[in-house]
């Protein structure tokens, strides 16, 4: 016996297309729609009637502050917030104050590391769209030095270059040269 003569699976195969009700706009039926974004629920009456809503409805969570911390840009309480990305810890002075805590704070090494290739920018952390950090130079256009590790001021103690990356090796940290004609690893003193 086939699937088409199974009376169960003709008597229920259109359940899952008449589970998702009616518009609540102008009261046609609604169905699985499929976008540029992914699927949706759509009204069947489009394009007279624009109704769409997610598949799946996302619990919005209340902001929940955290008692004891202050931000350090305005001094108010910080709180865990629920962004389009997820999770994350800001100020509860927004829009007012946009200050947002970071995972990875960046240490007091890298806030000072100076830029060997022009002397005079600074490397700062940025983040590609992909999530990962590197350092560029922020004389950038101009200067278009970057580093793809942590950078540490120190001179490589072969070449002499004035720039050291940190690096997380199997034996542990380890300095390397920046200098990539060098790349010499050197321990950390």
């Amino acid at each position: 016996m086939s699937q088409s003569d199974d009376p169960l699976f003709t008597q229920h195969e259109h359940a899952l297309e008449h589970e998702y009700g009616v518009c609540p706009e102008c009261g046609s039926e609604v169905s699985v729609k499929r976008g540029k974004s992914g699927p949706f629920i759509g009204c069947d009456n489009y394009p007279n009637c624009q109704y769409t809503r997610p598949i799946v409805e996302h619990e919005k969570v209340e902001d929940q502050v955290l008692p004891g911390t202050e931000c350090p840009e305005c001094g108010c309480e910080l709180a865990v917030k629920q962004g389009r990305y997820g999770m994350f810890i800001g100020c509860t002075n927004y829009p007012t104050c946009h200050h947002i805590e970071h995972e990875n704070e960046v240490s007091e090494e890298t806030k000072t590391a100076k830029c060997p290739q022009c002397k005079s920018g600074k490397l700062t952390p940025k983040t590609t769209r992909y999530g990962k950090t590197f350092y560029p130079c922020d004389n950038y256009p101009k200067c278009k030095f970057a580093a793809n590790h942590e950078p540490v001021n120190g001179s490589c103690e072969k070449c002499g270059f004035s720039l050291l990356l940190k690096r997380q090796m199997a034996a542990g940290e380890k300095l390397q040269c920046a200098d990539k004609k060098c790349s010499h690893f050197q321990s950390t003193h």
